[in-house]
């Protein structure tokens, strides 16, 4: 079996709307390039994978959108009325910083297949593990309302169709996106079968959420765990937190699959993060997780594409997590490697954020 590869062309002509930048464009505001959340990074992507050759080793595919049916397990037929009204007259916003044009409910639902199509692969025995190129991205997106980009639960929706349809029923979710994974959390807060890991930067966005007090309520109180890290952490103290946080809370949960919110924006030069982690720290996460889910989960392993807006140096990133995924002796050299090594974190930082590690491990004991 190979990696499946699911993408599809519909997804990169969704637009963002009247933006520059973070800001509506009116007054003072001139018109820019619109959202950072552009199509550029996948496509750069997907063309790094077709001319190094790895797109060729890769078993790509597209899917159907989600269903309402498959929506409905995770968004109230309220917000996907209004969503799909709003679509088809021409699009809006329906949550901040989230818009969408004429269309966008199908590209949504278009993403959010892609993922449940990855899932479905890989717990079917018929892909050794998968990656879906979705956009828009999910992990911000709550059942009732879009934000940050994501305007459906993309993870949520293929959890619930992998869950309805016998395929697994724990499924554990490791999103390394920069911004805490929210929408994922409150999704599945409450629910025991879902462990939800964010690692995160600390107070980036949304302000307000991914403190590590949060830990689930009710039966699901424990099933899940944030690790906000403070700017400027750095490829050293994104190892080290996934060494001493989230195997050992995997190795607790014993998922049957393990879902990578796979967003890039913790890279050293995305405009909307500040954190120092270079492609290697992406591929070494990546080589950590398939490990876990050799031990854990017969090596059912997923990532979905969420955030990350360096279009020069995601390709790089993504294609590192891919070379990994499926064990190619393909690779595509990072022009920014020695530049974003020379940058990394001194001792004393490293020092520092390591004892922040411990406290959030002694936290969990």
């Amino acid at each position: 079996m190979t990696t499946a590869f699911f993408h599809d062309e519909r997804c990169l002509w969704h637009g963002g709307g009247n933006y520059a930048f973070l800001l509506p464009v009116g007054g003072l505001v001139q018109p820019g390039g619109g959202l950072p959340e552009s199509p550029e990074t996948k496509r750069r992507l997907v063309n790094l994978l077709r001319v190094t050759g790895l797109l060729a080793e890769l078993a790509e595919r597209s899917a159907p959108e989600a269903s309402r049916a498959e929506l409905l397990r995770v968004h109230p037929a309220s917000y996907l009325d209004s969503f799909k009204a709003a679509s088809d007259a021409g699009g809006g916003e329906l949550g901040p910083r989230a818009p969408f044009g004429f269309g966008g409910y199908e590209i949504a639902a278009l993403s959010a297949g892609l993922a449940k199509a990855a899932l479905i692969a890989v717990l079917e025995g018929r892909a050794a593990n998968a990656y879906a190129l979705s956009r828009p991205p999910g992990h911000h997106c709550l059942p009732a309302q879009p934000m940050g980009f994501c305007l459906l639960n993309n993870i949520a929706v293929a959890i619930r169709a992998a869950q309805a349809a016998g395929l697994a029923r724990r499924i554990a979710v490791v999103d390394w996106d920069v911004h805490h994974g929210n929408g994922t959390e409150a999704i599945f807060y409450d629910d025991p079968q879902v462990l939800t890991i964010s690692l995160h930067q600390e107070r980036n966005f949304p302000l307000d959420t991914g403190g590590a007090e949060a830990r689930g309520a009710g039966v699901g109180l424990g099933a899940n765990l944030n690790i906000p890290l403070p700017p400027g952490s750095g490829h050293a103290s994104y190892l080290e937190a996934i060494e001493r946080l989230v195997l050992p809370a995997l190795e607790a949960f014993h998922p049957e699959a393990i879902i990578i919110a796979c967003g890039y924006d913790a890279s050293a030069v995305d405009p909307l993060g500040r954190m120092l982690a270079t492609s290697e720290t992406f591929r070494l996460m990546t080589r950590a997780l398939l490990d876990a889910a050799d031990r854990l989960c017969a090596g059912r392993l997923v990532a979905v594409h969420e955030g990350g807006y360096a279009e020069v140096h995601v390709p790089f990133c993504g294609h590192a997590v891919l070379e990994e995924m499926s064990g190619t002796a393909i690779r595509a050299a990072d022009p920014l490697a020695a530049t974003l090594a020379a940058r990394q974190p001194g001792p004393d930082w490293v020092s520092h954020v390591s004892a922040h590690i411990g406290r959030l491990a002694a936290a969990l004991r």
